[in-house]
């Protein structure tokens, strides 16, 4: 490797917003990110709606009046 192209590496704390922490490496020291393996549904298995830009809420308002007319909207669920 050629000498001073390199950017430093470090052992970087990783924090994610569920609370878990870990170390990586990385040329920053500190890494913030909003999923991680501990919580995102892939890992877990479980079914979590991870929507950061509000895009699902969006969804919803824009179709929520093709609901309310939908012949299927109308029929009682058991």
């Amino acid at each position: 490797m050629k000498k001073g192209i390199h950017p430093e590496y470090y052992r970087a704390k990783v924090h994610c917003a569920c609370g878990n922490e870990f170390e990586t490496g990385s040329t920053v020291k500190e890494i913030n990110v909003e999923i991680c393996s501990k919580c995102h549904p892939f890992f877990t298995g479980k079914q979590k709606l991870v929507d950061s830009a509000g895009r699902v809420e969006r969804f919803r308002r824009k179709y929520a009046k093709f609901q309310k007319d939908s012949p299927k909207a109308k029929e009682p669920r058991e």
